[in-house]
């Protein structure tokens, strides 16, 4: 008995997650179409195949939904870098930059980008929201890592990755306005070189 009900507990687990990514991929498929203030729940529910009543007891409204979405995006934009050890700097320099990269050719964010500016405003000079509270963490979780290791100068973590944070953000939303000035690569190189000096311990040389 116990043995077929953690089996059916599993198997209910793993349909729930199915049934959310179904949600979340028909929610990125809108948003990347429509952009996010045209993504209703009535349209995604569609998308995905499912009840508008699974996806209402899910997420209570699109905003929910798109913030859930473009969250996943983040973590798989950042799904196994490995920060450990020694040239912890470098890999997080190097994460940053490759994810900068990834975001300007992404057509999810570039659909936002171009459609939704006065969304992003609101989490450029109101508040954060959950995809940068989630880069928040893992830019801290990393910057402790290289402490440890010596490789990333000392500071209050939480501090630096939030000014990590800013120069990311602003590199990623802001990058393209300045191509005739500073073309993707030389905007790379100048930004690796950035975060690069900013982390780096005091007295290592170059």
């Amino acid at each position: 008995m116990t043995i077929r009900n953690a089996t059916s507990s599993g198997r209910s687990a793993e349909t729930e997650r199915s049934v959310d990514d179904q949600i979340l991929d028909a929610a990125r498929a809108c948003v990347e179409e429509f952009g996010v203030k045209r993504t209703t729940l009535t349209e995604v529910a569609r998308r995905a195949s499912v009840s508008r009543p699974t996806v209402y007891r899910r997420w209570p409204d699109s905003n929910a939904l798109v913030g859930d979405m473009l969250t996943r995006e983040v973590r798989s934009t950042l799904a196994g870098s490995d920060l450990i050890g020694c040239d912890s700097r470098a890999k997080l320099v190097q994460t940053i930059v490759d994810g900068i990269a990834l975001l300007r050719d992404h057509p999810l964010f570039a659909k936002i980008f171009r459609t939704d500016s006065d969304l992003l405003l609101t989490y450029i000079v109101d508040r954060l929201g959950r995809s940068q509270i989630e880069l928040l963490t893992f830019f801290t979780s990393a910057i402790e890592a290289g402490q440890r290791g010596g490789s990333i100068r000392t500071g209050d973590p939480n501090r630096m990755a939030t000014m990590l944070l800013l120069i990311s953000q602003s590199a990623a939303q802001s990058g393209r306005i300045v191509e005739s000035r500073l073309g993707v690569d030389d905007l790379a190189t100048e930004l690796a070189h950035a975060i690069d000096s900013y982390l780096r311990p005091v007295g290592d040389s170059l």
